[in-house]
């Protein structure tokens, strides 16, 4: 039995406005939501019971789970967001001695965890990156983690933390959260994971990373537009129907249940269920459920649920229940 955790109950602030009306796992990219893009990966690794911390909009998220998902599934909400690190330590009673594998809810991944998952340590996630200024990243020695640093002028690695992480001693990450709240040591206002992984350092605990090649970020729109164009290089969803009365500028994603016509679409266009997109062009764009676009050329987009977009050539980043009209 594998076991993880995802902490989705942030407000999502840099994606606004969709996340007004909206919670940011449910946003749709390269075909699915967020979220629906890390319980595949999950459940292609094995994990059969998941823990999702829930708060902003969290009923959406709690409907969106049922409905399409057949883990055993717990739902904890955090009423009050005191960070990543005190929305882990509200799971622990659901946890005993088993490993645990934690993932942050704006990560879609790709990695192979068969190493992780025989070793004998707790493991963390890192991406190779070209500056690392920008990332909190690992020091080493020998192979095993010695420290964990945030956004450092000088970085003792160019080894990213990405949000991936396999704890096998689970008892030993509660106790360090449940002193970090004891204690009030606060980073950035917020009680953070990577503090209570120091402490487990400082006690004894190994800790080694695992490389993860496929690391896609979802927290801003210009980092989701990149996500989409990533993911649908590797996966495009296309109905034979939809090239009637269409140019079709492969790689794209359209839904069974969208109608469009008269269109050139693409390349990287997601473009989700129930939408509507006529005499239009559009590329580099993510269109969500239930929206309509007509006779404009879209690029690099947003488009939110429900949303109408009438008129001509715009860039646009436009919010759930919207309705645009440049006629």
């Amino acid at each position: 039995m594998l076991k993880a955790i995802i902490p989705v109950a942030g407000e999502g602030t840099r994606l606004r406005p969709h996340t007004h009306t909206q919670p940011k796992v449910l946003i749709h990219v390269a075909g699915k939501p967020i979220l629906g893009h890390i319980l595949d990966e999950l459940k292609s690794v094995g994990v059969t019971d998941v823990t999702l911390v829930v708060g902003h909009m969290g009923d959406r998220v709690i409907e969106y789970v049922k409905k399409n998902y057949d883990f055993k599934v717990t739902f904890v909400r955090q009423e009050e967001l005191l960070g990543l690190g005190h929305a882990i330590l509200l799971t622990k009673e659901f946890f005993g001695e088993e490993p645990v594998l934690i993932v942050l809810g704006d990560t879609v991944f790709k990695a192979d965890f068969q190493n992780v998952l025989r070793g004998n340590c707790n493991y963390i996630g890192v991406k190779e990156v070209g500056d690392a200024r920008r990332f909190g990243v690992v020091e080493l020695s020998e192979g095993k983690v010695r420290n964990f640093v945030e956004k450092p002028e000088v970085p003792p690695s160019n080894l990213a933390i990405v949000g991936l992480y396999f704890i096998r001693n689970t008892p030993m990450l509660f106790q360090c959260l449940e002193d970090l709240v004891q204690d009030e040591q606060r980073t950035a206002g917020e009680f953070q994971l990577t503090d209570a992984l120091q402490r487990m350092l400082e006690q004894g605990a190994e800790m080694r990373t695992f490389l993860v090649d496929g690391w896609y970020d979802c927290g801003k729109p210009e980092t989701l537009l990149e996500t989409n164009r990533r993911l649908l290089d590797a996966d495009s969803h296309l109905t034979p129907e939809v090239r009637k009365g269409n140019i079709i500028l492969e790689p794209v994603y359209i839904a069974d249940s969208a109608k469009v016509s008269g269109s050139i679409l693409g390349p990287y266009v997601s473009i989700a269920e129930g939408s509507v997109v006529q005499h239009a062009i559009v590329r580099n764009t993510i269109i969500n459920q239930n929206a309509v676009v007509k006779g404009i050329l879209l690029d690099e987009s947003l488009v939110g649920q429900g949303a109408v977009v009438n008129g001509r050539m715009n860039r646009l980043n436009v919010g759930d229940s919207s309705q645009i009209d440049f006629s």
